[in-house]
C-alpha cells in the first residue's frame, strides 16, 4: 500500500507530462496560424479565465506576501520561457525542440549553486559534459542534412533561451508547490503570464481565425490540466525524484509528433536525446541516492 502511494506522485507527473506534450503539438499548430505571441497571450488569458472560478470556488484566498512573490516570480519567469518555446516550435520538429530543452534539469543543478550555495560534484560535470554533447549530436545531425537554415539558427536559439528559464522554472516550482495548493498556484501562473505578455499586445498581437483559436483552446485546457496534475505531483514528491520523468516528453512529443503533424524524430534526434537523458541521470544519481539512504 505503501508502494502504491509513493508512486501515484511519478504517475501523474507522467500523465501531466503527456497533457503538456499533446499541448505543445496544438500550439505548434497555433503558434504557426497566427505567431508564437498571440497563440502564447491566448493560451495563458483562456487557461487563467476557466481556473479563477475554480479557484474562487474552493474558496482561494489572496496569497501572504512572501507566497505572491514566489507566484509573481515563476509567472514572468514561466511567462518568457512558454513564449521561447512556442517561438522554436515554428522553427523545429516537436520531438527535437523538446529534446534539446532536457538540458534544463542539468542546468538547474548549477542555478541551485548560484543561488542556494549547494557544491556541483563531479556527476553534474560529467552531466553537463554528455548534455551538451546530445545537444552537439542534433545540431549536427541538422547539419548533416543540410536543414541548418536561419530558421533553424532562431530556433535553435530560441530552445536554449527557453531550457534556461525552465532550469530556472524547476527551482521556482517546487518552492511553490510546498506553500500553495494546485488551483491557486495555476490560476496565479496563468493570470501573471496574462498580464506580463498584454504589455506588447498593442504592437503583436494578431486576431486568430476560427481555427486557431480551436488549437489555442484545446492547449489552453491541456496546460490545466498538465499544470495540476505537475502541481499536485511536485507537492508529494522532491523534485529531484520527478525530473527525471520529464524525459518521457521525448517519447510523448515522437507520438504525437507523428500523429498529429506528420512528424518522425530522425536517429540524431534520438541519439541525441539519449545521451542528454544519461547525462541528467548521471548528474541527479548521487544526490538521489543518498537520499533514499
Amino acid at each position: 500500500m505503501q508502494r502504491h502511494i509513493a508512486l501515484m506522485p511519478v504517475f501523474a507527473t507522467l500523465v501531466g507530462i503527456g497533457f503538456l506534450s499533446l499541448m505543445d503539438a496544438f500550439m505548434k499548430n497555433a503558434s504557426l496560424a497566427m505567431g508564437a505571441y498571440s497563440a502564447a497571450v491566448l493560451r495563458a488569458g483562456i487557461a487563467f479565465a476557466l481556473i479563477l472560478p475554480v479557484w474562487l470556488a474552493a474558496g482561494g484566498k489572496w496569497p501572504k506576501r512572501e507566497v505572491l512573490k514566489v507566484h509573481l516570480t515563476r509567472g514572468v519567469v514561466g511567462s518568457m520561457m512558454a513564449l521561447t518555446f512556442f517561438y522554436a516550435l515554428t522553427k523545429l520538429p516537436l520531438a527535437e525542440t523538446i529534446a534539446i530543452s532536457f538540458i534544463a534539469p542539468v542546468i538547474s543543478l548549477y542555478l541551485a549553486a548560484i543561488m542556494l550555495g549547494e557544491q556541483v560534484r563531479r556527476e553534474a560535470i560529467w552531466g553537463a559534459v554528455l548534455g551538451l554533447a546530445g545537444t552537439v549530436v542534433i545540431v549536427g545531425g541538422k547539419l548533416g542534412r543540410g536543414r541548418f537554415d536561419d530558421d533553424a539558427a532562431l530556433g535553435l536559439t530560441a530552445i536554449f533561451i527557453s531550457a534556461l528559464l525552465y532550469a530556472w522554472n524547476l527551482v521556482l516550482q517546487r518552492k511553490q508547490a510546498l506553500v500553495s495548493k494546485p488551483t491557486e498556484i495555476s490560476t496565479f501562473y496563468m493570470g501573471t503570464a496574462t498580464l506580463v505578455y498584454l504589455i506588447a499586445a498593442p504592437w503583436f498581437f494578431q486576431l486568430p481565425e476560427i481555427e486557431g483559436l480551436k488549437q489555442v483552446g484545446t492547449a489552453s485546457i491541456l496546460s490545466l490540466a498538465g499544470a495540476l496534475m505537475m502541481a499536485w505531483a511536485y507537492a508529494r514528491a522532491e523534485a529531484q525524484v520527478l525530473v527525471p520523468m520529464e524525459y518521457s516528453g521525448f517519447l510523448w512529443a515522437s507520438l504525437f509528433g507523428w500523429l498529429l503533424l506528420s512528424e518522425t524524430p530522425t536517429s540524431t534526434a534520438v541519439l541525441g536525446a539519449g545521451l542528454i537523458v544519461v547525462g541528467c541521470l548521471m548528474a541527479t544519481r548521487r544526490h538521489t541516492e543518498q537520499s533514499v539512504v
